[in-house]
């Protein structure tokens, strides 16, 4: 244990995800977690349909995941992220039964682990999970450097969608924008309705980066337009836009520096 621990001590750490119906399974995964200081449990969900947002918003490393649950299982979450193609994190599927093993596999799924869980078993996981992350080479697209400038220089209006009309707005009147489905909805001081874009990316592309800041992979805030910043959980936030609604915005992870030396928090 006292190895496990002194590298654990030097890694980054890793948030996690707990996914079963059965919230004496979840209690006891998170007690075997607390022997991994760098594995930070996030939240815990009790079915799929929860887990499915938790994943989009908390954008967590790993997922422990149960296999069987009612309404959306285990192998249906993993399924619904792919086709919303939201990149998914390291799921570990846990069950009390050995024979979804290669629908998990075939589903990407990092590992299989029965139930009840070995310490020991849990360990090489983690372990593995570790070095998968790790490795990973390729930074997500919200944390991507900006796009460079366009050659005609960046938009000073954008085009909204709205009752089937088109309406031409200033950008600076433009409060977030957030995209779910391949579908881009924007939010300015007066008007909601769909751009003409086709990806966040496209958007930030033709929008100021020193005002317009892609805070997650699915959505782009104005930053003159944030009215609070909320601590969530125990390493991230979220924004409160000064829409009518007061929308609350998640922060990707590893936007969360910018964030700090932004509002010097």
């Amino acid at each position: 244990m006292s190895n496990r621990a002194n590298g654990a001590a030097a890694a980054q750490t890793l948030t996690a995800l707990l996914v079963d119906d059965e919230p004496l399974a979840r209690d006891e995964l998170a007690y075997l977690l607390k022997d991994f200081p760098d594995i930070e449990v996030a939240a815990s969900a009790g079915n799929g349909i929860e887990a499915v947002g938790l994943i989009e918003s908390l954008e967590p490393d790993i997922v422990f995941l149960d296999v069987q649950m009612p309404g959306l299982d285990g192998l249906g979450v993993i399924r619904r992220l792919r086709d919303k193609g939201v990149p998914l994190p390291q799921f570990i599927l846990a069950t009390a039964f050995d024979n979804y093993a290669v629908d998990a596999f075939q589903l990407e799924a990092f590992d299989y682990i029965l139930k009840p869980v070995e310490r020991d078993r849990l360990a090489a996981t983690v372990e593995r999970a570790r070095r998968a992350i790790a490795q990973k080479s390729k930074p997500d697209a919200a944390d991507a450097e900006p796009p460079p400038r366009p050659v005609s220089g960046y938009k000073t209006k954008i085009l909204v969608r709205r009752e089937n009309r088109n309406w031409i707005v200033d950008a600076n009147e433009l409060i977030y924008a957030t995209i779910d489905d391949g579908l881009i909805t924007v939010v300015t001081s007066n008007l909601e309705g769909e751009s003409t874009y086709k990806t966040i990316e496209e958007m930030q592309s033709n929008l100021d980066p020193e005002l317009f800041w892609r805070v997650h992979r699915s959505w782009l805030v104005n930053i003159n337009r944030i009215k609070e910043v909320i601590p969530w959980f125990k390493s991230s936030f979220q924004l409160r836009m000064d829409d009518k609604r007061g929308t609350e915005v998640p922060v990707s992870r590893v936007q969360t520096k910018r964030l700090r030396s932004l509002f010097r928090l």
